[in-house]
């Protein structure tokens, strides 16, 4: 008698010996992965153009986690939307670890509060840790008859229509500070928005726009080469670089709070293990001396990277900015 089963039977127990198998198998491949990252490069990907404050932190912070991690980094820049192009090419990319944004105020809590975004800035996301913050530092030209803050605020009080700060486009960080510090003082300025680039910095050398709320990222280097003049930092104390420069407080606004803030994240769903290694290496970096000179160098103040205060952080942050957005009505360009 010939025991042997038909060919298409033969195959049946073959398929489902195989899926069996597989299934078996899924989970040891999937720690295997795991254990093994990176395994190949990590790209870092930084939602502004190259050149900029962002590029540079996000250049040095993928070279050092890069060596932490024993791999190397590749950074992709990817501007647009606000920075919400950058933003979902993350969201959206595979949940291995091995595509990082490099996001913050822009990316979490402004540019979503403002225009549709294709991701869900609490929810899109694996928080790394928090990189930095940079204080607001109010920069005026350096012929400017604006020598104090208070004569910024004076100014304004005696005609509303008199002075006009500018930022890098509605709804930017710059137009954010801006906004927060009116209410603040309460008082009215007129708002000129750039279409990003360095419009709005050329203008304030120039003297065609009398000030700007800048992010210390931005301002610092300015400031240093003597092309704008420092009114205030948004620090609670001065800072060492700018020791002559008097902070918002000192200044006579102590209610005045804003800052930006950078942070690494990873996509959705990315394996904690994954995660954990990847918060490990940035807390690692954060501490070298290179990293946290270069960074303040440009005013950012280095974090822990700690990824549990940065879950907790991100949501406080996205309602604090979309009420500030609400109230002052702004709106997208």
């Amino acid at each position: 008698m010939n025991h042997q089963l038909p060919s298409r039977a033969r195959r049946r127990v073959l398929a489902t010996a195989c899926a069996a198998f597989a299934l078996a198998a899924a989970p040891w491949q999937a720690a295997q992965a795991q254990s093994t990252f990176p395994g190949k490069t990590i790209t870092f990907v930084v939602p502004y153009p190259a050149g900029g404050a962002n590029d540079m932190l996000g250049r040095l912070i993928g070279q050092k986690m890069g060596e932490a991690l024993g791999t190397t980094a590749l950074i992709d820049n990817k501007p647009g939307a606000g920075a919400l192009l950058g933003a979902g090419i993350v969201a959206r990319a595979p949940a291995d670890g091995n595509t990082l944004l490099v996001g913050g105020l822009a990316t979490h809590a402004a540019s979503p509060n403002l225009l549709k975004a294709d991701y869900d800035p609490l929810t899109a996301f694996e928080p790394v840790g928090m990189i930095g913050r940079a204080p607001i530092i109010a920069i005026t030209f350096n012929e400017s008859p604006y020598k104090t803050l208070k004569d910024v605020v004076d100014a304004a009080r005696k005609d509303s229509q008199a002075v006009m700060y500018g930022s890098s486009g509605n709804g930017s960080p710059l137009h954010l500070a801006g906004e927060q510090f009116m209410s603040v003082a309460k008082i009215q300025m007129t708002h000129v928005p750039y279409k990003g680039g360095n419009a709005h910095i050329m203008d304030l050398i120039g003297g065609r726009v009398p000030v700007i709320f800048d992010t210390a990222t931005n301002a610092m280097p300015l400031v240093k080469s003597g092309k704008v003049r420092a009114l205030a930092v948004g620090m609670p104390s001065r800072l060492p670089d700018l020791p002559n420069v008097p902070t918002f407080a000192e200044a006579g606004f102590p209610q005045f709070e804003f800052t930006a803030w950078y942070a690494l994240f990873a996509p959705a769903k990315t394996p904690k293990d994954v995660t954990a290694k990847l918060s490990a290496a940035l807390a690692r970096s954060l501490k070298q001396p290179e990293v946290v000179s270069k960074l303040g160098d440009v005013g950012v103040t280095v974090a822990d990277g700690d990824a549990a205060a940065l879950a907790r952080f991100v949501p406080v942050e996205y309602e604090r900015v979309g009420q500030l957005i609400r109230v002052a009505k702004i709106k997208a360009d």
